[in-house]
């Protein structure tokens, strides 16, 4: 079990708005075979992106809810949370940090560290998640990939190192170097999906060597075995993968990867970097509280022999009723096992038990440690914890900000104000940063949320899922 254990990966995809985060999540779908043809966010097929499954999300061209989805890449089962970039999305980016091991932070090869980076950072340090950086769009004109490495440690004080460099930028974007194996690799084929490797070209190779020396200067810090090695030249290929794994579970390392989703690069040799660098579940240590031993710490073990215990990171309301994502943290959850909620002291029996791929389930009867799933028609709320009814242990919560703007809307009809009722209901249990209240002095009903954006997509989902027509008054700010 721990050997299935030690190949998967739960990680999270964040980045500043357009920096392409769902674009790669696509391509990442079609090597690993999830699906069998490519579409564009804002695609001229009119099909959108498989993770934008929302209508709005298509016309927008915009990721509002965070999409899970699993995909197999070389024998490794990988989970995925595709996240909204959007700040006034930010619950959607913090409920998922919450669950995940690993993230890879997507930049813009041109426009390198933004203000959004610098939040999705702070939620990464926050839950001390490890995470690779992906230099995406080398293929625009003005891209810097070095100049973005050096901001890497500036803004966000990362100890940023290339693990790889590109061969040629803008419209000469053809592959990348790996300073690992100190070989070109080129992406060819229709789809990027042939991997040519080669030699070096000469016009890099002492470029190369340079930053290969500081890849090996910044690793060799955490492994003495390899420090000597390198001071006698002889280091292998094993030897710095162990190294770079250990500094990047640490925290203390960001190796940089390149490329360009859009154009098919890069991407295949990313997941390479995922399934040997960033942790497994046995990697993370998860604390939860025991209640019945007055709130002393109880460290909960990925092992499938143990009691269960899930937290549920994320609600949605679909057309078949709620729907649950959980994260296991320790044990089996299996269809008709009973679970307890330790927030509302009731039992439960598990009905359906689904893996999801975007909007398409696949129903299951069993899900080990450290697997994301969802349950179905299952009463309660963001961030409850699910344990055996044998265990009394609550996960610790994640952060919820306070809520900045807000708007009156008020319901043009009495039906309108029914479904206006049932839809706030709705949002207001699936986002913890939107909330609602009637105004005592005017009767208005007042919503409240991260920004306009995010209230406009709420008012916007009223009138198209629950037909309800609004009329709305001035944004006020906080």
């Amino acid at each position: 079990m721990s050997e299935k254990l030690a190949k998967m990966r739960n990680i999270g995809i964040s980045a500043h708005i357009d920096s392409g985060k769902t674009t790669l999540t696509e391509r990442i779908l079609f090597y690993s075979e999830k699906i069998h043809a490519i579409h564009e966010v804002r695609g001229k097929d009119g099909v959108g992106a498989t993770m934008d499954s929302m209508e709005l999300e298509r016309e927008r061209g915009i990721t509002i809810q965070s999409a899970a989805t699993n995909v197999t890449w070389k024998d490794h089962p990988i989970n995925i949370i595709d996240t909204p970039g959007h700040v006034d999305f930010t619950i959607e980016v913090e409920r998922a940090l919450r669950v995940l091991d690993g993230a890879i932070l997507i930049l813009d090869s041109v426009a390198g560290v933004q203000s959004q980076s610098i939040t999705v950072d702070r939620q990464l340090k926050r839950y001390a998640v490890p995470r690779l950086a992906f230099v995406n769009k080398c293929d625009r004109t003005g891209a810097e990939p070095l100049k973005v490495r050096q901001q890497l440690e500036d803004k966000l004080g990362l100890n940023a190192v290339m693990a790889q460099l590109p061969i040629g930028l803008e419209d000469k974007h053809v592959g990348i170097v790996d300073l690992v194996k100190m070989k070109a690799i080129y992406f060819e084929g229709d789809f990027g999906d042939v991997l040519r490797e080669d030699e070096i070209p000469a016009d890099l190779a002492e470029q190369a060597e340079e930053h290969r020396e500081k890849l090996l200067d910044a690793v060799s810090m955490f492994d003495e075995e390899l420090m000597e090695a390198a001071l006698e030249g002889t280091a292998s290929e094993e030897q710095i993968d162990t190294a770079i794994r250990k500094a990047v579970i640490a925290n203390e390392l960001c190796p940089v990867y390149v490329g360009s989703a859009y154009k098919n690069k890069g991407v295949q040799t990313l997941l390479n970097a995922v399934i040997k660098y960033l942790p497994s579940p046995l990697d993370i240590t998860n604390k939860a509280v025991d209640i019945e031993k007055d709130e002393s710490e109880y460290i909960t073990v990925s092992d499938d022999e143990k009691p269960a215990i899930a937290l549920a990171f994320k609600l949605e309301d679909g057309q078949y009723g709620q729907l649950t994502y959980i994260r296991v943290y320790q044990g089996m959850v299996k269809k008709g096992s009973d679970l307890y909620n330790v927030r509302t002291k009731k039992k439960f029996k598990v009905g359906r038990l689904i893996r999801m791929h975007a909007n398409h389930m696949e129903d299951i009867t069993e899900a080990g440690s450290g697997d994301i799933v969802a349950l179905f028609g299952i009463d309660c709320a963001s961030g409850d914890t699910f344990c055996h009814p044998d265990i009394n242990v609550s996960m610790t919560s994640m952060y919820v900000p306070n809520p900045v703007i807000s708007l009156a809307i008020k319901p043009k009809d009495k039906a309108a104000a029914d479904r206006m009722g049932k839809a706030i209901g709705r949002f207001v249990k699936e986002d913890p940063t939107f909330r609602s209240h009637v105004d005592d002095e005017s009767n208005e009903t007042i919503i409240q949320g991260m920004g306009e954006l995010h209230l406009e997509v709420y008012v916007e989902r009223m009138k198209r899922e629950y037909k309800a027509e609004v009329e709305t008054g001035r944004h006020q700010v906080a």
